[in-house]
């Protein structure tokens, strides 16, 4: 047969050129950020009965203009430059609109890769309103096996704040780097399989910097936290998910979690869900950590975490200090620094999760950017954000 299967008609490429070994590469990643669970083992977590309702349009928005500071264009021009997917957009708790590209039907499911981190830190936080997640806990309180790592002497407050002093480098392109042997132990690269995500995590050392002194970020930090609250709560990842945050959020879809050999869940980039899913969590933080009247985590823990918690001393020492000025990072999730108060969840490839307590606006954002991070467009998109959070 030579003629073209209905996959390559509607993607431009054969279902077969995605593999382990092409599916953050783009043009491929359009489709492979949407069906994470063909490529890597996942566990889902099922949403409460009723499902979705349906599209809403955005309408006349896309038609709008937005200042940057090498110019201006609309509202549909720049979500077609930074490689949106699904975009979902709330005002006081209510929904503007959806907009979605071709490639992604309304409802589908999108990997937020690092926003992941934010939303783990949800669960310890509920943990610790519970009283069974103690953040100044040495992080061998809970897994003493952590005695010859980095992590030795670190608190479970360094692992939340990205404060370890870790000799580790987010090489994400780098095919012979300790980074591509971290994600062949979860399963994401090829050659996989022979060294657990745990085992990995073990095996890393620290530099001569105390911990607590500087914001760096290390993917593998936000991994262990995924171990630590389930030493603490006796329950995996996928449960605590379940019960403490997707069925009383209301959330209307699954969400999935990659896994690696042992089952482990990826707690640092591996889950998925819609764009409305993803807001609903933005729009239980602006309200404090409440959600269909019902609270899911402490209020104090949401203020801690948004408003009044962090080192600014120590974002100020890291290297993302030129996308926030006047930031901090706390408990996973970014401080803006604005007059506004927003906050946000940030994932590579463009996945945003931005949340304005001013203008009570939350705006899903999900995307299939060629590089895993672009810092150009990354300060067009705090730009964007904040102008179409005044906008609707």
């Amino acid at each position: 047969m030579t003629g073209k299967t209905a996959f390559e008609t509607q993607y431009g490429f054969a279902r077969k050129d995605v593999r382990l070994e092409t599916w953050r590469l783009s043009p491929f990643n359009r489709w492979s950020f949407q069906n994470v669970g063909e490529l890597v083992p996942s566990v889902h977590v099922a949403a409460a009965p009723g499902g979705e309702g349906q599209a809403k349009s955005v309408g006349t928005l896309l038609e709008e203009k937005v200042s940057f500071a090498g110019g201006s264009e609309t509202v549909g021009s720049f979500l077609k430059r930074s490689d949106t997917d699904g975009l979902t957009i709330l005002k006081g708790g209510k929904l503007v609109g959806d907009w979605s590209a071709p490639h992604m039907p309304f409802g589908a499911r999108h990997i937020i890769f690092s926003i992941s981190k934010s939303v783990t830190a949800i669960l310890a936080g509920i943990l610790q309103g519970e009283g069974l997640f103690d953040p100044n806990a040495p992080v061998t309180h809970y897994i003493p096996e952590a005695k010859s790592s980095a992590y030795s002497d670190a608190s479970v407050r360094n692992v939340l704040d990205m404060t370890v002093s870790l000799d580790f480098e987010e090489a994400y392109l780098d095919p012979q780097s300790a980074f591509a042997r971290y994600r062949r132990s979860t399963l994401w690269n090829p050659g996989g399989g022979s060294e657990s995500l745990a085992a990995f995590l073990l095996t890393l050392q620290r530099l001569a910097e105390p911990h607590g002194q500087t914001y760096r970020y290390r993917s593998p930090n936000s991994d262990m936290l995924g171990i630590l609250v389930e030493r603490a709560s006796g329950k995996r990842v996928s449960q605590l998910l379940s019960e403490k945050l997707w069925l009383p959020l209301g959330a209307a879809s699954e969400i999935s979690v990659t896994v690696d050999m042992e089952g482990t869940a990826r707690t640092a980039g591996g889950m998925s869900m819609t764009p409305r899913d993803l807001a609903r969590i933005g729009e239980m933080m602006r309200q404090g950590g409440t959600a269909n009247g019902r609270r899911i985590v402490p209020e104090a823990w949401v203020r801690d975490t948004v408003a009044t918690g962090g080192s600014f001393e120590a974002w100020q020492r890291g290297t993302m200090a030129f996308l926030f000025p006047k930031g901090r990072y706390r408990n996973k999730w970014y401080q803006t620094g604005h007059d506004s108060g927003a906050f946000c969840g940030i994932g590579i490839h463009g996945q945003w999760l931005y949340v304005n307590p001013k203008t009570e606006v939350v705006i899903a954002k999900m995307s299939s950017q060629p590089e895993p991070v672009d810092d150009r467009l990354d300060l067009d998109l705090v730009s964007f954000f904040e102008a179409l959070s005044t906008m609707v």
